[in-house]
């Protein structure tokens, strides 16, 4: 039998976060939609700036590659935030991140200044790791059995910033020229500005003295076979979906296709991204969290072998929709798991630990991408995808067929 908390403090502290569910869900799917702008900003262009600043194409990617080191390293850092100050001093804190990337990533391009345009993409990866966050304060602000559909409901924010952010880089690339896309960089901090507003009016709880004690150890939480399914499907998702993109407009641009194309062929695939998350949860809970990872992997599958098969504006376009559709699937099934791995008072701990090992090992994906597909081209970065997905199936399906196996027949 499960423990409940029936204490009249509990019952006070939930009740004052359900009563603002509704305007805290509102406010967080809106800054979902702003803030998600900031890395596809940075994805759209971060290559193509690197290309242009860096002292060799093989470094290319190592901006993108440090926007995700940031979100690793600075995951840890948010989740304490969290837990001693609470959640909305995370997020101003990371909106004000987003103020300072566009400020130092268009002063990175007017002086040509690789070394400054890396360090730019680093405070937005701090700003993409609070960003994240997001997903699981919604949760927060439901009761139990609606989490999964909070979660999701805020990821769907994402489909506007798939719109915003693209539509960002088109209209704003050459407003001052030469210096491609520093007007981009100007309107990506206004917009963070505009994000930080919104958030402002999140009314979450201060943390509680269990929450700031943190609760067990996070080796023992570790060792549970369900949050090592879940972190390494959600480690699986996001690193073949940066792997992917990450190449992608450098490649698109490598084939002799257009910025344009580029850009509108991200735009679907972050609108793929973030579209399904308006019933995903209820796919999770009619289903389960597991059977939605499964058909996610998949889905990340067939987008792969889509690429393989040519290298038209249609090839990469669907590759990329399969793509963030299956980054949506894996990623927020993944995510449902770890909530089902740790105590109300661990959230915070366990979340960001979660985002870490993540963003961690995304990094190190994305490093490699750049010198992958300048070296030995696109067709191998989407062969080399299918070696983590193998992985993710077989943790996935093996407690599974681990209980099948010792069950007497």
């Amino acid at each position: 039998m499960s423990h409940i908390d029936v204490s009249p403090l509990a019952g006070q502290h939930s009740a004052a976060l359900f009563s603002h569910a509704r305007s805290n869900l509102a406010r967080l799917t809106i800054a979902q939609a702003l803030s998600g702008a900031n890395a596809v900003v940075v994805y759209a262009t971060g290559a193509i700036v690197g290309n242009a600043l860096a002292p060799s194409p093989a470094l290319a990617t190592l901006p993108i590659s440090i926007f995700v080191v940031g979100m690793a390293v600075c995951s840890l850092p948010a989740g304490a935030i969290a837990r001693r100050h609470g959640r909305r001093a995370a997020f101003l804190i990371g909106t004000g991140c987003g103020v300072l990337v566009g400020l130092l990533a268009a002063l990175a391009v007017v002086l040509g200044l690789f070394w400054l345009f890396c360090a730019a993409t680093f405070f937005g990866g701090a700003y993409a790791a609070v960003v994240l966050s997001f997903r699981f304060a919604a949760a927060d602000c439901v009761p139990p059995d609606r989490r999964p559909r909070a979660l999701s409901l805020v990821m769907a924010g994402g489909v506007l910033a798939g719109v915003i952010g693209p539509q960002l880089v088109t209209y704003t690339m050459n407003l001052w020229m030469p210096y491609l896309f520093a007007g981009t960089f100007l309107a990506q901090a206004a917009v963070a500005v505009a994000s930080a507003l919104v958030l402002l009016g999140v009314r979450l709880p201060r943390p509680t003295a269990a929450e700031a004690a943190g609760g067990r150890p996070l080796a023992v939480i570790a060792r549970q076979a369900k949050f090592i399914t879940a972190v390494t499907c959600g480690v699986v998702s996001y690193l073949l979906m940066n792997f992917l993109m990450t190449a992608a407009p450098l490649a698109m641009r490598m084939c002799g296709l257009s910025q344009e194309t580029s850009n509108l062929g991200l735009q679907w695939h972050v609108v793929a991204m973030y579209a399904p998350s308006f019933f995903t949860g209820r796919l999770i809970t009619r289903f389960g969290a597991r059977r939605v990872v499964a058909a996610g992997l998949a889905l990340t599958a067939v987008s792969a072998a889509v690429g393989l098969s040519g290298i038209d504006v249609a090839h990469f376009w669907l590759t990329l929709i399969l793509l963030g559709v299956g980054w949506n699937f894996g990623f927020v099934g993944a995510s449902a798991l770890v909530l089902e791995c740790h105590r109300p008072e661990e959230k915070a701990r366990v979340q960001s630990f979660n985002d870490f090992i993540v963003f961690g090992t995304v990094a190190c994906g994305s490093l490699l991408s750049g010198s992958v597909l300048t070296a030995y081209g696109w067709n191998t970065v989407l062969w080399l995808s299918f070696v983590p997905l193998a992985l993710a199936v077989v943790v996935l399906v093996w407690p599974a067929a681990s209980r099948r196996i010792g069950t007497p027949r």
